[in-house]
This record gives structure tokens, sequence and C-alpha cells, in this order.
């Protein structure tokens, strides 16, 4: 399994943000995470991985930049990092981790945490809970870094989310942990009503019921359950997926659901009225599918969140 990099020349810069520049190499689509490559300039000569674009998936149709040869070379680690995440891969670096640092709660205290099985399905279930105080948990089974999802960025700057937490081995985020439990732990120190939890954009699978990036969130729900918090999860239902596992309710709604050890809720997709409204103007895409599209997918995620915000009282 050799890592596919090609090098090439930065002849456009289409965005530049903070934490990810959007730009292209010899004419291609590419994305860089500037925190971790350092800046980048028109001419720079860099590496790219090429392996997503060239396999076609679904949220991959672009390369990633991998090193920028020009001013990319001999960058210095976060002041007080020593912890290394990617460990031994040709990705490697080295990260402040919050657990090091913070006072973290002992019980979640029956904060809900809302699970989702899919990236896509965060923004509604944010607006479903506009008006509370909101953190996001990112943990494996898609994208690792925070920092690629535009969705992420969409919710916060409409106050509809807060901080952004990348667990490992997801990086890049507003905080980053090594663990799930530490990163609700914090988010209940801290003082937030309720947890969205999800997989980065796009999701690792392999058509069968237990090969997929989905699972993580057994994991996540057993945790929250230990810690005394209530997992939530947001059902991933579709009315125009053309596969027949995931039309209806997905499988991936029940290999999660046999994987958890204590008690998860679940809504019912009719309890979902009002979507619409609520997720208006929101980043609202599903396999390239809209609400018009796909509406079960989104009303179903919005029910989720309306459960977790009754738990609230």
């Amino acid at each position: 399994m050799p890592l596919g990099l090609r090098r090439g020349t930065v002849t456009t810069i289409a965005e530049s943000r903070e934490r990810l520049i959007r730009l292209e190499v010899d004419g291609i689509a590419c994305i860089a995470y500037p925190r971790l490559t350092g800046d980048i300039e028109l001419g720079d000569d860099v590496l790219v991985n090429e392996q997503a674009r060239l396999l076609e998936l679904g949220s991959g149709g672009f390369d990633v930049l991998y090193a920028n040869l020009t001013r990319g070379l001999g960058l210095v680690a976060e002041e007080g990092a020593h912890v290394i995440a990617l460990p031994y891969t040709p990705g490697q670096v080295t990260v402040c981790y919050k657990e090091e640092t913070a006072t973290l709660a002992a019980t979640l205290v029956g904060t809900p945490v809302v699970l989702c099985t899919l990236h896509s399905q965060i923004a509604p279930v944010c607006a479903a809970l506009a008006g509370r105080r909101v953190a996001y948990v990112q943990i494996q089974g898609g994208a690792l870094p925070v920092s690629l999802s535009d969705t992420v960025r969409t919710l916060q700057e409409s106050g509809l989310l807060g901080p952004a937490f990348a667990v490992a081995p997801c990086l890049d985020g507003d905080l980053d942990f090594v663990t799930v439990a530490a990163a609700l732990a914090w988010a209940a120190a801290e003082g937030h009503d309720a947890v969205v939890c999800s997989l980065g954009p796009g999701i690792v699978g392999t058509g069968s019921r237990l090969g997929t990036g989905a699972l993580s969130l057994a994991d996540a729900a057993n945790v929250t359950t230990s810690l005394g918090g209530r997992p939530v999860l947001a059902v991933r239902g579709s009315e125009a997926d053309g596969r027949a596992r995931h039309r209806g309710e997905s499988h991936h709604v029940e290999a999660v659901l046999s994987l958890c050890l204590g008690e998860v809720i679940t809504a019912d997709e009719g309890a979902g009225e009002g979507w619409e409204k609520a997720c208006a103007g929101l980043p609202l895409s599903h396999m390239g599918r809209g609400p018009v599209e796909d509406p079960a997918f989104f009303r179903s995620a919005y029910a989720a969140g309306l459960a977790a915000r009754e738990l609230l009282g």
C-alpha cells in the first residue's frame, strides 16, 4: 500500500483560511492544511497525495498537499507539544493534547450526546438544538482533520455550534484530545448543554455490516453511558439511496445499536416536523442529494436533535 505522491507546482490559490487552503497544483484541485504543512504561495514546489482523486471517491475528488518543498521544510513543532499524532506514519506530527492541562468532569450528569454516523447529519441536529451551548466531537471513521469541514465552520459562524474537538486519530480541531471520554468530560466541565459526536466528512465503508466507520459511534455511545450521559443516535434514513442496504433505515443503524451496551435513544423520522424552516440556509447535502431529493435523511437527523433537546427539559 504505497503512498500515491506526485510533484507539482501551485498554480492557483482559490480560498485561503486559517486552517484550510483550497488550491490547484498543475491545474488539479487540491487542499492543504497550513497548520500541518505551512504557508503556501503561487509557484511553490510541492508534493501532493493523489490517491483519493484517482480512486474517484465520492468525498475525495481532490489531491491533498503532502509537503511544501519551497517553504514547508524545517517547520518548528507547536510549543509545548511532545505527544505524536498519527505516530510512526509518514505524516506523524506533534500535538498538544488537552488532557495534559484540562480539568475534566467526573460525570456527564445526563448530558445528551447525539451520535451521527454521517457528517452530513450534524447541521440538522445542531439546528434542532439552536439556543443551546453545543460542542462538537469528531471521532475516527471518516476524514481525520476537523479543519476539512465547511459544515462545522458554517455552524460555528452562525452560532449553532461552539468549539470543535478532534479525538485521536482525528486532529486539527479547536482542541485535540486523546480519547472521546476526555473530550466529553471537558465539554461537561465547561458547561455545554449537549454534544454532537460524528465522523468527519466521508465515511470508511466496505459494503459490509461490520466494515464501516459508523461503528466508532458504538464506542462513543458506550463511553457516554459509562460517564453518565444520554446517547442519542441520529438514525440514517433515506428514500432516495439507490443501495438497498441504505434505503429506508440504513443497516448501519442496527449494526451500531447491536454493539451498544446501554440504552440508546432513537427518534422516529416523523418526529422531525419543522426541519425545513429550522435548517433553511444551512449546508444540507448527502451523497450529492439535497433536502428536495432526500428529505427523509435530513428530517431524521433533525428529529434526533429534537430528542436531545427534550432531554434538556
